[in-house]
C-alpha cells in the first residue's frame, strides 16, 4: 500500500507539472526526474511483489536507475537559482547512468528466466558489475548532493547581494529537497532496500505536500519569484539604463570615488526613505543613483562592512527604533510599525532587529 501510494502520488505531480502554464526550466527538469522516480518504484514494486513475469523485459532496469537521481537533483538545483549556463552540456551528468546501462546489456538480453535465476542467486556471476555499480552510486548521490549545496549558498549571497528581502525567495523548499536527497544516500549506505524505497515514498509524500503549498513549483511564480530567477549567478549581472547613462562601468574605485557614491547613498536614503519599499532591490537603488549595480554593491560592502540585505534593513531598524518613541504611534502596535519601515513579514522583521540589537524588539522596548 505505501509504495503503491508513492507511485500515484509521483504521477499524480508529474500531470500536474505537465499540464502547467508557462513552465519554467525548473518545472520542466522536476517533471522529469519526477517521472523516472515513480518509475523506479514501479520496478521495485514489481520486484518486492515478485511479479515480474507481468513485465519480464522489465527485470534489472532498476539497476542502474539511482544514478538519474544526483543529476536530477543537481540541474533541478541549478535551473532553479537560474544557474545553469551550460545547457548543451547538460546530458553529460546522465552519461554514467548511459554508460552503466551498456555495460548491463548482456544481461539485458538474457532470457527472462536466466535474468531471474541469477536475481533469484543474488547476482551470481555478476559481483563485481553490481559492487562497481553500487560504489558509482553512492559518489554519485554524494557528490551531486554537495554540488547543489554549493549551487544553493551561492545564490543565497547573490540574493544578500541583490534584494533587501528574502523570505519569498530564500528556497528554503530546495534546501529540505536536498537534506531529504542526502538522508535517502545514508539509507542507502546502511540499510536495505525496503526500508530505502519507503523512505523515498516518504520523500515524494513530502514534494508533493510542500511543492503544491510552495508559490512557484506546482503554481505560477509570483513576481518576486520572477525577478530572483531572472538574476544571474554570475556576480558581474548586465543592467539595461535606457533613459540614464551609467556612469560606473568597472568595478575598481579609488577611496575618494567610493566615500563620494557613499555620501550620495547616505542622502537620498535620509531624503527619500527608500528602505521603506519592501521590495526594495539594487538595480533600482543603483538607478536612482545612476551607478552602476556593481558599483553601488561594492561601496555598501567596502564602507559599511555588510551586503545590500543587511545594510537595508538596518536602516529599516532604526527608522522603527524612530517612530516607536513618537507619542503618536503608542496606539499602533509594533508589527504595524515595522510594515510602515519596510518590513514585510513578522519573521523577517524580529530577526533582523534581533540581529542588530542583539534583542528582541519587545524586549528593547522595556
Amino acid at each position: 500500500m505505501l509504495y503503491l501510494t508513492g507511485i500515484i502520488i509521483t504521477f499524480f505531480l508529474v500531470v500536474i507539472l505537465a499540464s502547467k502554464k508557462n513552465k519554467s526550466e525548473a518545472d520542466k527538469i522536476l517533471a522529469l526526474w519526477l517521472f523516472f522516480t515513480g518509475f523506479h518504484l514501479f520496478l521495485y514494486y514489481l520486484h518486492y511483489k515478485k511479479d515480474f513475469t507481468s513485465f519480464p523485459f522489465l527485470l534489472g532496469f532498476e539497476l542502474p536507475m539511482p544514478l538519474l537521481q544526483g543529476p536530477f537533483l543537481y540541474l533541478y538545483t541549478s535551473g532553479l537559482t537560474n544557474q545553469n549556463q551550460h545547457r548543451k552540456y547538460n546530458w553529460l551528468h546522465f552519461l554514467p547512468f548511459v554508460i552503466a546501462v551498456l555495460v548491463l546489456m548482456p544481461f539485458f538480453t538474457l532470457s527472462f528466466q536466466e535474468k531471474l535465476k541469477v536475481f533469484e542467486n543474488d547476482g551470481k556471476g555478476y559481483e563485481n558489475l553490481i559492487l562497481i555499480l553500487y560504489i558509482s552510486i553512492l559518489l554519485s548521490g554524494i557528490v551531486y548532493a554537495l554540488l547543489s549545496l554549493q549551487k544553493l549558498s551561492k545564490h543565497r549571497k547573490n540574493i544578500s547581494n541583490q534584494f533587501s528581502f528574502n523570505e519569498k525567495i530564500n528556497l528554503r523548499w530546495l534546501q529540505y529537497l536536498i537534506l531529504g536527497s542526502s538522508i535517502i544516500w545514508l539509507v542507502v549506505i546502511f540499510y536495505e532496500d525496503e526500508y530505502i524505497f519507503s523512505v523515498v515514498v516518504f520523500y515524494l509524500m513530502f514534494i508533493g505536500y510542500f511543492g503544491i503549498k510552495q508559490v512557484g513549483i506546482f503554481t505560477n511564480q509570483t513576481i518576486t519569484e520572477n525577478l530572483i530567477l531572472n538574476v544571474s549567478s554570475n556576480e558581474n549581472v548586465e543592467i539595461e539604463n535606457t533613459s540614464e547613462k551609467i556612469k560606473y562601468e568597472k568595478s575598481s574605485l579609488s577611496s575618494e570615488e567610493l566615500l563620494s557614491i557613499h555620501q550620495k547613498l547616505t542622502q537620498i536614503m535620509e531624503a527619500e526613505k527608500l528602505y521603506k519599499n519592501p521590495d526594495l532591490t539594487l538595480t533600482e537603488l543603483s538607478q536612482k543613483l545612476n551607478v552602476h549595480p556593481n558599483i553601488l554593491s561594492q561601496v555598501i560592502n567596502s564602507v559599511e562592512g555588510k551586503n545590500f540585505y543587511d545594510y537595508i534593513n538596518l536602516q529599516r531598524v532604526e527608522e522603527f527604533k524612530k517612530r516607536i518613541l513618537l507619542p503618536e504611534n503608542q496606539k499602533f502596535t509594533l508589527l504595524s510599525i515595522a510594515f510602515e519601515c519596510g518590513f514585510n513579514s513578522k519573521t523577517a522583521f524580529n530577526r533582523n532587529f534581533k540581529k542588530a540589537t542583539g534583542l528582541s524588539p519587545s524586549e528593547y522596548l522595556k
